[in-house]
């Protein structure tokens, strides 16, 4: 099987070059391929004939994306239809990173893969508009959504909380949006074992058990040993331009009818922090 990785120098497409063993796996950066380019694309992906094209590249300053709104849907939603566009005339199968920021967080359950989308945000509008687009360019699509991405590679809420930690005796961290915390490398695994197995439609796939960001942060602080207070705070007095959903943790079930399972995001993290240290 051969495989593009767009986005091949972020956090998620690192794990997947790292992980993506015993096939055929070509990276581009976006320095290599700007994907809101069609006919840049066209050169570059048409020649490799690839069978599988995995899109992580995408504009994911959440809060940025309220500033910078056309760069937002013009990398996010049309650059993801320019690459389905061309999957299609080359015969390859895509599959697309969508977010859990296509709900608005007013359920108290699980989010399901068919559940109605409903962003509150110019980020998650963009990924909702690109989930939209693409099914209808690509019925086949594989969507895997995923929420509150950390690994090595990149900015991530682990190690802004141990830097944070560093230098201040308190911390003050948001208790009232829970989410499910998912390590790079285990997504990349799941994704990897989706693209093997042929997967199509929507898919969540995060780590398993959920948390609110002042639990992940109490557990960081924990694993590592800090002396460092945390303090629960609300949502309001943390304001920032973006809304957050209050509750975006997404069910496993689209997952696992694959096949396919989730380690919990504590053992996730412990694993991260001890790669982290050594």
């Amino acid at each position: 099987m051969k495989t593009i990785i767009l986005g091949a120098s972020g956090l998620l497409g690192q794990a997947l070059m790292r992980e993506w063993t015993h096939d055929e796996v070509l990276g581009l950066s976006s320095f290599d391929v700007d994907i809101r380019d069609e006919g840049r694309l066209r050169e570059r992906l048409e020649p490799a004939r690839p069978d599988w094209i995995v899109l992580a590249a995408a504009y994911t300053d959440v809060d940025g994306c309220e500033t910078h709104q056309e760069r937002a849907f013009s990398v996010n939603r049309d650059g993801a239809e320019n690459v389905a566009r061309v999957a299609k005339s080359v015969g390859a199968r895509m599959l697309f990173l969508s977010s859990d920021y296509v709900f608005d967080g007013k359920k108290t359950s699980p989010y399901e893969a068919g559940d109605t989308r409903n962003p509150q945000s110019i980020y998650g509008r963009s990924k909702a508009e690109a989930e939209v687009r693409l099914l209808d360019v690509l019925p086949n699509v594989c969507i895997v959504r995923t929420s509150w991405l950390f690994g090595p590679g990149g900015k991530c809420f682990p190690d802004t909380i141990l830097k944070l930690a560093a230098t201040r005796p308190a911390l003050d961290v948001v208790d009232d949006q829970r989410g499910s915390p998912t390590y790079s490398v285990d997504l990349a695994g799941a994704i990897i074992e989706l693209c093997r197995k042929g997967a199509s439609g929507i898919v969540h796939a995060t780590n398993s058990g959920d948390c609110s960001w002042f639990e992940f942060a109490h557990e960081i602080l924990r694993l590592t040993g800090s002396k460092t207070e945390v303090r629960p705070v609300s949502s309001k007095q943390m304001a920032r331009p973006a809304p957050r959903p209050a509750y975006s943790v997404l069910s496993p079930k689209s997952l696992n009818r694959w096949g396919i399972t989730m380690p919990e995001w504590q053992d996730a993290l412990q694993r991260y922090l001890q790669n982290r240290v050594s």
